[in-house]
């Protein structure tokens, strides 16, 4: 699987990335948002200019009644503010909902990642509400709030 968007391609995590995608996590300013998993199995590698400078997973619930997608990313600091996880997040959108038939998608950033925020409204995510005390710093054992968003299929930009 390759995905191609107008300035980033995703496609699976290949081996000896782990510990690119390790350095990455782990920069001050995408610490502060990310705790570094465990293993990178399962998610697609975010490449600009042939350089992988992040990551993106994505989770599916394929019970029909509650059928939609969620989604997380990271990039490196150095590619922040260039678009180019907003071309991620709206690659990765355009491929759940007209191949995998997802009518509804949706991503959690923390309420204070403003710049994320940002950027997932660029992609057509609406505010739905706080999730109080949602996820835990790793960095400091401490509870953070997230803005749970999401996205219809007909909204997609």
């Amino acid at each position: 699987m390759e995905l191609t968007g107008d300035k980033v391609v995703l496609r699976p995590v290949a081996g000896g990335e782990d510990e690119v995608l390790d350095r990455i996590v782990r920069e001050p300013e995408v610490a502060a948002w990310w705790s570094p998993p465990d293993d990178y199995e399962g998610m697609l590698a975010v490449l600009f200019e042939g350089e992988v400078i992040g990551a993106v997973q994505f989770e599916e619930e394929t019970d029909p009644e509650f059928r939609h997608a969620g989604m997380d990313i990271f990039l490196t600091a150095r590619h922040h503010g260039k678009g180019l996880g907003t071309d991620a997040v709206r690659t990765l959108s355009r491929w759940l909902v007209r191949e995998c038939g997802h009518h509804r998608l949706t991503i959690d950033p923390a309420a204070d990642n403003t710049a994320a925020i940002h950027s997932y409204r660029k992609v057509g995510f609406k505010p739905v509400g706080i999730m109080r005390a949602y996820g835990r710093d790793h960095r400091t054992g401490t509870w953070h709030d997230a803005l749970l968003m999401d996205l219809l299929a007909e909204e997609l930009t």
